[in-house]
């Protein structure tokens, strides 16, 4: 009986390492940035808190075993920073090139333990300064609310200048009627 349970568990244990493989795999295929860390030292809860971080400003945290995290590089345009996963090796993120990097980052200010290693964005390998640097930069939404806000602003002007010389002709009409109806 128990050299069943035995095979059966590592099976299963077979299964959920390819399945992680394989979503790894997609993850390294499509994310904007990957920034990848040792965590060495982190409390659960200050674990916690960087993922409650990373998943309100849309991006992800995972530990990652590192040969799977190898394996799941294979073929994607992010290969070359497997050479990074070495000791305890976590990975973060995020559809925007600008999240995951710019939530590592900052976490690492207010807490040590999180050593960005560097990452990757797409086919540009990344080192510590260019995590840095892609953490300077303003988000997907932030450039987007910027755009609309120089789109608008000339709107709003051309409306104003418009709409003055009809407000002008209009109280000049009002003045007139007004010396009018008082003659």
């Amino acid at each position: 009986m128990d050299m069943r349970r035995s095979q059966w568990r590592e099976t299963v244990e077979r299964a959920e390492k390819r399945e992680f493989v394989t979503s790894m795999n997609n993850v390294f295929a499509k994310a904007g940035a990957v920034v990848v860390a040792h965590y060495t030292g982190l409390t659960v809860s200050e674990m916690s808190e960087l993922r409650s971080q990373m998943k309100e400003a849309g991006g992800t945290v995972k530990v990652a075993k590192n040969r799977l995290a190898k394996l799941a590089l294979k073929g994607t345009e992010s290969e070359h920073i497997s050479e990074l996963f070495q000791g305890q090796t976590l990975i973060a993120y995020s559809e925007d090139p600008v999240t995951a990097p710019k939530v590592s980052v900052e976490f690492s200010k207010k807490n040590e333990k999180l050593v960005i290693l560097g990452g990757a964005m797409g086919p540009s390998n990344l080192d510590v300064n260019g995590v840095k640097a892609l953490a300077s930069l303003p988000s997907l939404d932030e450039l987007r609310a910027k755009l609309v806000g120089m789109i608008t602003t000339p709107a709003t002007r051309i409306v104003q200048v418009i709409n003055a010389p009809a407000g002008q002709v209009a109280r000049v009409v009002g003045a007139y009627s007004q010396k009018g109806e008082a003659a």
